[in-house]
């Protein structure tokens, strides 16, 4: 699996919401994610962070942001946007499943297009929520896509509420998020405790 995302890293970015390049597409992230958070500076870890561009995102609002994903050509990438960027994030090589994070660290735990993926989601979820403080925010940006991959908002809520107290589910059919309109379900589910 991970040369496989080793071999998207150089085109990864292509996609509007994957590299943020639009200013639109990036007001539309950030405006979208940083008032689910706590304020700045939160300790943040971004699970299957990719080439970067949601933890660059976070950097440049104040919080300490660890990015961890399998694909060394990603984490190259992201490394090069903080360069860019200039900001700080601490980047590791690692399986979202199973994070090399210590627990109870993180005020947020964010993961985007992951959970779905995992062969286990819920042993997944548990090791997620064991990276949170006691007060400490699970933030999910997930989907069903018109091709049929990905997790429904109530399966994933589901999902969560076995492991946390709340889930609130925002929908994302706003085209600024994906730079075009969007016919799959895609949301934002955040849990507070």
């Amino acid at each position: 699996m991970t040369d496989i995302w080793d071999a998207e890293a150089d085109t990864f970015d292509e996609q509007p919401d994957h590299g943020l390049r639009d200013p639109a597409v990036r007001a539309a992230w950030a405006d979208l994610l940083l008032p689910v958070l706590p304020p700045a500076p939160a300790d943040v870890v971004d699970l299957g962070c990719g080439t970067g561009s949601l933890a660059v995102l976070l950097a440049q609002a104040g919080h300490a942001v660890l990015g961890v994903d399998r694909s060394r050509r990603m984490l190259e990438v992201a490394r090069r946007k903080t360069l860019t960027a200039r900001v700080s994030v601490d980047f590791r090589a690692g399986d979202a499943a199973d994070p090399p994070c210590a627990p109870g660290a993180y005020d947020v735990v964010l993961v985007r297009h992951v959970l779905w993926a995992m062969p286990d989601p819920s042993a997944a979820l548990e090791a997620w929520v064991r990276l949170l403080k006691p007060d400490g925010r699970l933030v999910l940006v997930e989907g069903r896509w018109s091709t049929g991959a990905g997790i429904t908002a109530a399966e994933c809520e589901r999902l969560v509420l076995a492991h946390r107290e709340t889930a609130t589910v925002i929908r994302l059919d706003d085209p600024a998020l994906w730079g075009g309109p969007i016919e799959d379900e895609r949301y934002l589910l955040v849990s507070r405790s």
